[in-house]
């Protein structure tokens, strides 16, 4: 278990070129493979969790080189050898079982034991409502009754994994399929099944797909990840002494939530080069030093849009001055940690003033954060965010299983160095 100490450097600048988004990587692998035909996927992300749906899939008969995806169609898909090992990647299982329910044999997915924790009945429910043979377990079962029937499901939870699925499953289901969302989240699955030829509408009343018997294959070159961006944001706009520029990161409009939260704090993020690559609107961002001096609330609705940034956002609000609430993210519970009680007890080591709430965090500030040793409970974005506190902080921080960054952005600490100045 790596321990990882950091210090606030002189100046904080540089140019990154950030990883592929992680959520559009794990839906072009998984979209093209059944597809029919073959699709190249440039600037996957190179994190743990799309290695694990490449796996998968390969497991599943799909050919994936180098971004290369051979799309079998769904019928092409075979049975694995044994179960499918999602390592600690939810999204992985969850809509991968969106995509085995539809199959006439039945599937195994298993995962480490953070991911063996998480809650997989909220998409073993829909799925049953299809007609699906699935036991959330572990391990989670799904597959081997067929055909599935359509399904008009409200969700109850807002969770941009269980849309992705139920979608999955409906266009392989007789009928129509409907999904309406609590809240709206990042609608990746949306854009590709439309411009891969699946009969999706999208309005007020939610989302609607019917059967699709071949979807088309897509080339995609991968955006840099906003979530990964937001980490650098966070820290160039309150370190004294900074600039940071952020080359190609994806703006989706279901992603960038984070900059208005910013921007409400009075932290100026330029974007610049706007353009559209493939499906996703893509732009260079650069921040340096705000002045940074109102606090924000974040509420349910809105939340669901950041469930990512939350933590770092959490960093953020310590330096800002008054009370800052975010709440409706119980969420962040159930995911490769508790994450509202791993940043509470991270940050509060340093000496913030952060009250746990069930579903956020009240944070009063600004507190003056102080080195400590803190622990990242094996959760990447808690790692990354009270890295990002590290480099806000007087004195050494050491976080505790710092490797787990590998889980979304292997480079983190590679980045960190580069714009560490004395």
């Amino acid at each position: 278990m790596r321990m990882t100490a950091v210090r606030r450097p002189a100046r904080l600048e540089g140019v990154l070129e950030l990883p592929g988004d992680k959520s559009v990587s794990h839906r072009a692998l998984i979209l093209n493979s059944i597809a029919t035909g073959e699709a190249q996927v440039e600037n996957l992300s190179p994190g743990a969790d799309v290695v694990s749906t490449a796996d998968c899939l390969r497991a599943l008969g799909v050919e994936i080189e180098a971004g290369r995806v051979a799309g079998r169609g769904f019928d092409g898909l075979r049975p694995a050898a044994g179960p499918l090992d999602c390592g600690n990647s939810g999204t992985t299982m969850r809509l991968l079982a969106g995509v085995l329910a539809g199959r006439p044999f039945a599937s195994e997915l298993v995962g480490d034991a953070s991911l063996s924790r998480r809650p997989m009945g909220r998409v073993v429910e829909p799925l049953r409502a299809m007609g699906a043979a699935a036991d959330s377990g572990p391990p989670l079962r799904v597959g081997g009754a067929v055909p599935l029937r359509g399904v008009d499901y409200r969700m109850p939870v807002a969770s941009a994994q269980v849309k992705s699925a139920v979608l999955l499953a409906g266009i392989q289901a007789e009928g129509t399929t409907r999904v309406t969302e609590p809240a709206p989240t990042r609608d990746h699955t949306e854009r590709m099944l439309e411009a891969m030829g699946a009969p999706l509408e999208r309005n007020h009343a939610g989302i609607t797909v019917g059967p699709a018997t071949q979807l088309r294959p897509l080339d995609i070159r991968v955006p840099a990840d906003l979530s990964a961006a937001a980490f650098w944001l966070v820290a160039g706009a309150l370190h004294p002494a900074a600039r940071v520029t952020l080359r190609g990161v994806g703006t989706n409009p279901s992603r960038s939530a984070v900059l208005g939260v910013l921007a409400r704090a009075g932290i100026e993020v330029k974007v610049r080069n706007q353009r559209l690559e493939g499906l996703e609107p893509v732009a260079d961002l650069e921040v340096g030093t705000s002045r940074a001096d109102r606090p924000f609330s974040i509420g349910t609705a809105e939340a669901a849009l950041l469930i990512d940034e939350l933590p770092v956002l959490a960093v953020a609000a310590t330096l800002l001055p008054g009370v800052s609430r975010i709440t409706g993210a119980g969420e962040l519970r159930v995911k490769e940690s508790d994450r509202i009680a791993a940043m509470s007890a991270g940050l509060n080591a340093m000496g913030a003033d952060v009250r746990e709430l069930e579903d956020g965090w009240e944070i009063h500030g600004p507190h003056h954060l102080e080195g400590a040793r803190v622990r990242s409970e094996g959760d990447h974005r808690v790692a990354m965010a009270l890295a990002v506190a590290g480099l806000l902080a007087h004195g050494e921080s050491t976080i505790e299983d710092a490797d787990c960054v590998a889980i979304s952005y292997p480079g983190f600490w590679n980045d960190l160095d580069r714009l560490w100045h004395p």
